[in-house]
């Protein structure tokens, strides 16, 4: 099956055209039949003369209703852009042609209609100036004059199209969601990517839900391929937690943010918007990153709910009294900025990805959906690419880059098992560690990652593999000892915390366990305790420890399940939980809540 949407400006003959193409009524509410006016999405098929089946999203024209348009035109791969003969181009005309341009939208088929009541010529010559490329077709709804032409040129039209991978991750992005009786919830949407299977697990909203029965064009199906229009029959799930907006996703295979780094094309950035993609709609606060560019720059959006974004998606932003300006997505795991000089610093990685650039050529524009692959990343190639996302966080799982829309399969860089670090930093860690080991030789391995800040054990032993005559005996990296009083402060903390791993001891506590402020200064320096603030000292492990013992708590989580899952107080949850946040193993929500990263991969 192939989909595409209708365009155009209100009353120009969209849904007649749809009526007549199809021989289903796409308006399926009894006021928009009434009025004569398309108010929400309208969805129809039929069969071209190729034998192509053909699906049609036909969204509403009027002004009032441009938000029900967007949704129903942002996962669809092409357009049939409809102008009437008598009016031409309109304002609505122009506003849509304005987002399927900012959406990425390239493919699509211009078709003047009411060529019976007047010479089409003057408005195809108005629509050539914004879409010179596309192939035209005159038709009359109202006589059938030009029908065949239009599902001919439908037919050339979808046999362009690229196909999609049915292989992809499964982003559905939901545009409509009813109950039916003795079924339950059914939502549906336009499958862009991947396949379905009835008995397919799936993730709503954070959780997990099962896939009871696939629909396509009326008819009940095993399994869906995309492209698709499909109705998705879920079991034991509520109608009010299906709405407009939300997305069934492929477990594991998405990050879900509410903080992205963009590139914003055309005019100054406003203060706050409305973000379109896919079929949602969310409000957002922007702030510029860097200096403006003439016709773009990057910048910063905060989201008032997370959505499953990735590198190099096509959206939106709409604010009132300025044009609609189109957004292409850089980084969907961005860095705080609240360190002095952290926004210059961001600035200059994302320099290179926040210039305008002309679709089809180097530099051009990505495909709204799909993987960043191959050089994408190579300056002034449009998006960033796994190499380039990899160099600004020095150290990320595969896994992560994959879910970020970022291909690592092409990646030969040290790491290991899902681990992948930057080769310059790679190379710089190796240098610490050597000079560690040289002051603190037999150190061990945990302590050497906790003096690294590596979020992981099996990367110090590889990295200490890379380092001859390093290696690892008995959980340590060989060496000749350390210092006595460091080893004999250190034992005492490790006794003072015996059958309680997390609860500190006080800061009053330290010197008389022999860790006064200068020995707690060397033993951290050689990774043999775990600072986490002044007063506050763990033995190392304990961060990795943590992230596993909070996985398994339901997620997300407070500050307050933390202390209690780890039996520790206030004073020592807070600063070990902004450790793991830095670490990567935690991610923030909001002021209250985190999330375990990876929990099926937690430490």
């Amino acid at each position: 099956m192939y989909v595409i949407a209708t365009a155009g400006h209100v009353d120009h003959g969209k849904s007649t055209l749809v009526r007549a193409l199809t021989g289903m009524e796409p308006d399926r509410w009894a006021e928009e039949r009434r009025r004569g006016m398309t108010i929400d999405l309208g969805f129809a098929w039929t069969t071209l003369p190729s034998g192509r089946r053909l699906a049609f999203v036909d969204v509403p024209g009027h002004e009032r209703f441009v938000t029900n348009m967007l949704a129903g035109l942002g996962p669809v791969p092409a357009v049939m852009f409809v102008l009437a003969a008598d009016q031409g181009w309109q304002a609505q005309s122009q506003e849509h042609w304005e987002a399927i341009e900012a959406l990425g939208v390239e493919r699509g088929l211009l078709v003047v209609t009411r060529c019976d009541l007047m010479d089409p010529a003057l408005a195809v010559e108005e629509a050539r100036e914004r879409m010179p490329s596309w192939p035209v077709v005159t038709v009359s709804g109202a006589t059938g004059e030009g029908l065949d032409d239009l599902r001919r040129g439908l037919d050339l039209l979808v046999s362009t199209l690229p196909p999609p991978d049915p292989r992809a991750p499964v982003r559905l992005w939901i545009d409509r969601a009813f109950t039916i009786t003795g079924a339950g919830t059914v939502v549906t949407g336009t499958l862009a990517g991947g396949t379905l299977r009835a008995g397919d697990p799936l993730v709503l909203d954070g959780e997990r839900v099962r896939v009871k029965a696939l629909q396509i064009a009326g008819e009940p199906v095993d399994e869906v391929t995309a492209t698709a229009r499909v109705a998705v029959n879920l079991r034991g799930v509520e109608r009010e937690r299906a709405v407009r907006g939300k997305t069934l996703l492929t477990p594991e295979a998405w990050l879900e943010t509410d903080v992205v780094d963009v590139r914003l094309d055309g005019g100054p950035a406003p203060r706050e918007a409305v973000l379109h993609i896919g079929s949602a709609s969310v409000p957002v606060r922007v702030r510029a990153i860097g200096p403006a560019r003439p016709g773009a720059g990057a910048v910063r959006l905060t989201l008032a709910h997370a959505l499953p974004l990735r590198v190099g998606d096509r959206a939106l932003l709409r604010c009132s009294g300025r044009p609609i300006t189109s957004v292409l997505v850089l980084d969907v795991r961005p860095p705080t900025l609240r360190r002095r000089g952290a926004a210059a610093k961001r600035a200059a990685q994302l320099a290179s990805f926040a210039v305008p650039d002309v679709a089809g050529e180097p530099g051009g524009a990505v495909p709204h959906t799909g993987m960043v692959t191959g050089r994408a990343g190579a300056p002034g190639s449009g998006v960033p690419d796994a190499a380039t996302v990899l160099g600004w966080r020095g150290v990320v799982r595969r896994s992560e880059l994959a879910a970020m829309g970022c291909d690592p399969g092409g990646l030969d860089v040290p790491g290991a098992g899902d681990w992948a670090v930057d080769p310059a930093w790679w190379a710089r860690l190796a240098e610490r560690l050597r000079a560690i080991v040289a002051e603190q030789p037999g150190i061990p391995v945990d302590a050497a990652r906790t003096a690294l800040g590596l979020p992981a054990r099996d990367l110090v032993e590889a990295l200490v593999k890379g380092c001859p005559p390093l290696n690892v005996s008995d959980g340590r990296i060989d060496g000749d000892g350390v210092p006595a009083e460091v080893v004999s402060a250190v034992e005492r903390l490790r006794a003072e915390l015996a059958g309680t791993p997390y609860l500190a001891p006080e800061a009053a506590r330290l010197p008389a366990l022999g860790l006064g402020s200068r020995m707690v200064a060397l033993a951290a320096r050689a990774g043999m305790v775990l600072r986490l603030a002044d007063g506050v000292v763990l033995l190392p492990g304990a961060d990795t420890e943590a992230a596993r013992i909070l996985a398994t708590l339901p997620q997300p989580f407070t500050a307050a399940d933390a202390r209690v899952a780890l039996g520790t107080n206030r004073r020592v949850v807070i600063p070990l939980l902004e450790h793991l946040d830095r670490l990567r193993l935690t991610r923030r929500i909001d002021d209250r809540l985190r999330v375990v990263v990876d929990r099926g991969a937690a430490p």
